[in-house]
């Protein structure tokens, strides 16, 4: 049977054994108006008075966004919080892009992110978590580290963070809090975040919010200097908006997590001997970095020594900046990779990452279908792959005839699970 897998920006079609279990979320048709459910969400919020009224014309405004690796539809959020917010004047905003760890973003991509009106008429910043003249100390985390934010954020008399919620590997959802914690905090505060304890927690998995220490520690954070205002939609398989959040930042992205989270749950009775995931295609699938959580979504359902099929474009390489490819070449496989990040002595950006791709890599073998060179897999201890259907009729060898196979098209927009 042929199935439309995300890949890149334009999808790719594979041809699959016919009894393989084709797994995604409802997907929920795109609102018939999108840009009037931003405005209605923005008028009658959640917990809160309509957002015009709680800002004042002289306030400095600070909008947090997500940055290029996430869909989050700024080009349509945030300039309607622009025109919502029109007795304030422009020179009042400032954008700031939550980049966490990742990369600056170019004055091309900002206008492919936010529209080329926004890039010229309101400060852009990206957040820079090395450096400390752009970060404010805010006292301790009870998680053990001093707490840095963006200093523009920080000083902006309103604040108002924005993006979208998805499940997601270890945080259990994304977006709401997460915008601000990792997105525009310093990197001491971010390498506690993603230290190997708080990511090898077993509570700190898809879908999640209880006792989720990564989300417990992400709330914290912002409590110490909360946003004043939420925007976040949830997302369907073509990135159209199908719900908006809006207003008291926990009590709104808990309605949208739940809301996600009831359009996203798939339960399987039983493990796969080869689970086939993408990574949700163009943005979230640039670099193998993000790949991983395609890898830990199929984690959750691939039979322990099975096999795992990962399709990403990695049009961004490794990615070549951070320490990712860096790490793999610190061990000779996995089980080390593990033991490595496990010692409480070894601290290194970047490991959470490798943490989570090693723990999927010692339970699957992990295949990947992409732009990157053969060496370039190879060298984070992954098999490349030119052709997905000859990979299955090679693993046909391995697990018979009768394998039994899954299929994520939507890779970590879907939540399987087994209940075991």
């Amino acid at each position: 049977m042929k199935t439309e897998i995300l890949y890149g920006k334009d999808g790719l079609s594979v041809d699959l054994p016919d009894h393989s279990l084709i797994i995604e979320p409802k997907n929920l048709p795109k609102l018939k108006d999108e840009k009037q459910a931003v405005r209605e969400a923005l008028r009658k919020p959640i917990g809160q008075d309509s957002l015009k009224n709680l800002v004042a014309p002289t306030d400095i405004v600070s909008i947090v966004i997500s940055d290029i690796t996430r869909p989050t539809p700024n080009h349509i959020l945030v300039p309607l919080l622009i025109e919502e917010l029109d007795h304030v004047p422009l020179e009042n905003f400032v954008i700031i892009n939550g980049t966490g760890t990742h990369r600056d973003q170019t004055r091309e991509e900002f206008i492919e992110m936010l529209g080329e009106w926004v890039v010229d008429n309101i400060r852009i910043v990206n957040n820079r978590c090395h450096d400390k003249e752009q970060l404010v100390n805010l006292g301790e985390s009870k998680f053990g580290c001093d707490i840095y934010l963006n200093k523009d954020y920080v000083e902006s008399d309103f604040r108002i963070v924005t993006g979208f919620i998805e499940p997601h590997f270890f945080a259990g959802f994304s977006g709401g809090p997460k915008g601000i914690m990792p997105g525009i905090a310093g990197i001491e505060t971010i390498m506690t975040f993603h230290n190997a304890r708080m990511i090898g927690d077993p509570l700190s998995t898809w879908g999640n919010m209880v006792n989720n220490p990564v989300q417990d520690m992400t709330r914290e954070i912002n409590s110490y200097c909360k946003p004043d205002f939420m925007l976040n939609v949830t997302l369907n398989r073509e990135k159209d908006i199908t719900k908006v959040f809006a207003g008291e930042l926990y009590e709104a992205h808990d309605i949208g997590c739940d809301f996600a989270k009831e359009h996203s749950m798939f339960k399987c009775e039983e493990r796969f001997d080869v689970v086939i995931v993408s990574n949700s295609g163009y943005p979230l699938d640039q670099n193998l970095y993000q790949a991983v959580k395609g890898m830990s979504a199929a984690h959750k359902i691939v039979k322990k020594g099975g096999s795992i099929i990962v399709a990403a474009e990695c049009s961004d390489g490794l990615p070549d900046h951070g320490n990712y490819s860096k790490i793999f070449d610190m061990a000779e496989s996995p089980q080390e990779l593990l033991n490595m990040i496990n010692d409480p002595e070894f601290k290194m950006f970047d490991q959470w990452q490798v943490q989570k791709q090693a723990v999927v890599q010692v339970w699957a073998d992990v295949h990947i279908y992409s732009t990157l060179t053969n060496e370039q897999v190879k060298g984070a201890m992954l098999h490349p792959i030119d052709s997905i259907e000859q990979t299955i009729l090679d693993l046909k060898e391995t697990y018979g005839e009768d394998m039994s196979i899954a299929v994520l098209p939507l890779g970590p927009l879907t939540i399987p699970y087994v209940e075991e």
